[in-house]
């Protein structure tokens, strides 16, 4: 007799729940958090149901080493499919000659493309640490500092804009192979062309690390670096609203160097779940209503930074362009670190960041999640105050909490069906 086969819901533990509780007391955990917090990481976000549901499908049972039509590994013709459909999906998304969505994250994605342009020892020149560079911009203590001579550009101290008089400068004393733009923490959008003139200057390829804005991108929010940078590396999360991964993009003539790059370089076997949960995110961007979404998820930033200056709080570059923004929370008595403690204690959750000033550390903090809960201006100014009134006084972290508890309950992350 056949065995009869169904698939759960994206968020139904059920199964899981029969076999091993102690794991679905865990799941179950995680999603009473995220749904009765606020999500203000500015990396992080809320995926769809559909993403889910590809997430957890059979796709995860297959290996699949190799490209489509060109695989490792039999019995790969369904999943070539939907590799082909992601790829071709983010091509037309884009507006990209050519697209790798295998990469599993975005620091591998970047490190795709440095083995596609580079060798050991080449110069690249990107945004310092300090600045808001990533890990993979030359941290010593990742494989791009160990591996490549990074010299550092910044921003400037008191406006907090990228200084690209010194961008120009660095590269023409250190004649770089690469230039990479991008930041973890810069709220204001990246002018590609000029770092393209520089690039062009100095005979330099240029990387844009777009981890960030890509999901604005999408939505017609921000700029989009594909017409100028030499390889766009991009995580597929964020405000994308995808699964946890990365991507690259690209003109036809680097294509094959990246793919190789990617396989069989840097990686494996493609993760032929997540790769399919990327196709039906790239299909949601390419929505009326996704771009609707990433450009309230601006109006919501930008609400959120004129509160918190309204509020007392130092904005870094007086507001943003984009889904983030950094704050100095000094002017109302406390360090980074103990801000985020005490709005922890709040049920807002957030990051610490580097400030452009020496050894401060600030708040990074986003509204993708928030907005794609269905909160708007209103909700968003709301915040602002239970923000600063939870940083002000510690002990009114109970009732902040309480109010926090009731807006996240009016607009939860995944509505009951």
């Amino acid at each position: 007799m056949p065995v009869a086969h169904t698939l759960e819901g994206p968020l139904s533990v059920d199964v899981l729940g029969r076999q091993d509780p102690e794991l679905a007391e865990i799941l179950l955990g995680e999603l009473e958090r995220q749904s009765t917090t606020l999500q203000l990481i500015a990396a992080e976000n809320f995926t769809s149901p559909a993403v889910l549901a590809a997430l957890g499908s059979p796709l995860a049972n297959k290996y699949a080493e190799g490209y489509p039509g060109a695989r490792h590994h039999g019995g790969c013709e369904i999943v070539d499919v939907a590799e082909r459909i992601a790829v071709e999906r983010a091509k037309a998304l884009f507006g990209a000659d050519h697209a790798n969505v295998q990469s599993h994250s975005g620091s591998s994605a970047v490190l795709a493309a440095y083995a596609a342009l580079l060798r050991p020892g080449d110069t690249v020149l990107a945004m310092g640490l300090p600045h808001g560079g990533h890990l993979t911009h030359g941290s010593p203590a990742n494989f791009s500092g160990r591996w490549f001579d990074f010299v550092g550009y910044g921003v400037d101290p008191e406006s907090g804009l990228i200084d690209h008089e010194q961008v120009r400068t660095l590269a023409r004393t250190h004649r770089p192979k690469a230039i990479v733009c991008g930041s973890i923490s810069y709220p204001r959008h990246i002018d590609y062309a000029a770092f393209r003139e520089v690039a062009d200057e100095v005979g330099a390829y240029l990387i844009a690390d777009a981890a960030h804005p890509i999901g604005l991108v999408a939505g017609g929010a921000a700029p989009s670096p594909v017409p100028y940078a030499d390889v766009v590396c991009a995580t597929t999360h964020k405000v994308l609203r995808g699964p946890r991964g990365g991507m690259l993009l690209c003109g036809s003539e680097l294509a094959e160097r990246v793919d190789r790059a990617v396989f069989p370089f840097t990686q494996g076997g493609a993760q032929m779940h997540t790769i399919a949960a990327k196709a039906v995110a790239f299909g949601e961007a390419a929505t009326p209503a996704f771009t609707a979404y990433a450009h309230q998820v601006v109006a919501n930033a930008r609400v959120l930074a004129q509160g918190l200056a309204a509020e007392g709080l130092a904005v870094t570059t007086g507001g943003t362009d984009t889904h983030l923004l950094t704050v100095d929370p000094a002017p109302l008595g406390v360090d980074g670190r103990t801000a985020r403690g005490r709005l922890a204690a709040a049920g807002m959750v957030l990051d610490t960041c580097a400030l452009p000033h020496p050894d401060v550390r600030g708040l990074r903090l986003g509204t993708a999640a928030l907005t794609t809960q269905g909160m708007g201006e209103a909700e968003t100014a709301r915040i602002a105050v239970l923000f600063a009134t939870a940083l002000r006084d510690e002990s009114a972290g109970r009732e902040v909490r309480e109010e926090v508890r009731d807006l996240t309950g009016r607009f939860p992350p995944y509505p009951a069906q």
